[in-house]
């Protein structure tokens, strides 16, 4: 073969490479985009460890919350207080609750032709309006106050009430005691319980419209997409 003759096939050949590779390119194909997953926030929690289906004093229709100390005469405040202050005193133990054992002690002590007084006046009261029922119904009474200053998820807050309320009680004397009671004691005593009602509606209004929008959502996704919470701590007002 000529040099002529290969010259034209090595042309020829090179025409036909250049020609493959003349045509568009090909595209790559951008992969799907990744499933939409919906993010749902987990579910409100009551607050303080509280039970999800606890029963709260319910708002009248002013708007206030009426509690077992809601219209109490004079004598029954004060009686509400000695109660919450025992209530202090037996639950708040360790060096930090000491003050609170040693406060109620002096109490006791300091008051006690005073809170005599109003045992007796109490006894009067109930008689009047229970008569031969008396006993019963004041024992009754006694009990849901008691298990209201009880109340689990707020006593430690009730203890730092205490702790104050013994620095108060130290300037008050016995002829005052009530006037005390009525006007800022008791009211000192059930604070935190109001505050930790009105932080219960809250959550079962935060709840109420979780679910609303992510109840049927969250039913719906698969197990293990779900945050599972640890069980709350059971606790009942009464």
């Amino acid at each position: 073969m000529g040099v002529k003759t290969i010259g034209r096939v090595f042309l020829g050949g090179t025409a036909a490479l250049l020609a493959g590779c003349s045509g568009t390119p090909k595209v790559a194909e951008a992969p799907p985009p990744p499933p939409v997953v919906a993010v749902i926030p987990p579910r409100p929690m009551p607050p303080l460890g509280a039970s999800p289906n606890m029963i709260i004093p319910a708002r009248t229709v002013d708007g206030t919350r009426r509690t077992v100390n809601s219209e109490v005469s004079a004598a029954q405040a004060l009686w509400n207080l000695r109660s919450a202050y025992n209530v202090a005193a037996l639950n708040c133990t360790g060096t930090e609750g000491a003050p609170i054992l040693a406060g109620y002690t002096e109490f006791q002590k300091k008051y006690a032709k005073s809170l005599a007084a109003t045992n007796k006046s109490l006894d009067k009261e109930y008689k009047t309006r229970f008569g031969a029922k008396a006993i019963r119904e004041r024992e009754s009474y006694q009990t849901q106050v008691y298990n209201f200053f009880a109340l689990p998820p707020v006593v430690p807050s009730l203890c730092q009430a205490a702790m104050e309320l013994t620095t108060a009680l130290q300037t008050v004397p016995a002829a005052q005691l009530e006037g005390f009671a009525t006007t800022t004691g008791l009211a000192r005593a059930e604070a935190p319980f109001r505050a930790f009602f009105d932080s219960y509606e809250q959550y079962q209004a935060d709840l109420l419209a979780w679910e609303s929008q992510y109840g049927a959502a969250r039913a719906a996704a698969p197990e293990e997409t779900q945050t599972i919470a640890a069980p709350a701590v059971a606790a009942n007002l009464f």
